[in-house]
């Protein structure tokens, strides 16, 4: 099946899977913020030596994961590579653009839910308030 919330910028859209079950945000620009911070940071060899350490913890837990361990290393990865905040700033036209693609996702994802009407507000009624 075709993706039935296609997107202009597909590198920063919302989209519905294709069982209509769950939508996913798509940001590809913070991997890219994340990749490039950890490559600058890699340069220092302190540095480099502290963030393979974590790595390698981060690597022997995802083969068998404990309860919190993961999102603890995951954590620490990130602070051995002086990673920023996982956001990025949108334009105005890219949050108008990724408004109308969560009214599309957010009217299929509740096709199902008898209460829908008075739980999310039309797009008419949202955009005149």
């Amino acid at each position: 099946m075709a993706d039935p919330t296609p997107s202009s910028k597909p590198r920063l859209s919302v989209r519905l899977r294709s069982d209509w079950l769950r939508g996913s945000l798509r940001v590809d620009l913070i991997r890219h913020h994340t990749l490039i911070g950890l490559v600058q940071h890699w340069a220092e060899d302190d540095a480099r030596a502290d963030v393979i350490t974590q790595l390698d913890a981060l690597a022997e837990a995802v083969a068998s994961p404990r309860e919190g361990e993961v999102d603890a290393l995951t954590e620490a990865v990130e602070d051995a590579a002086a990673l920023d905040t996982a956001e990025i700033d949108i334009s105005l036209s890219d949050a108008l653009r990724l408004r109308d693609e969560l009214d599309v996702a957010i009217d299929r994802l509740s096709r199902f839910n008898p209460q829908r009407i008075a739980a999310v507000p039309s797009l008419p009624e949202r955009r005149t308030a």
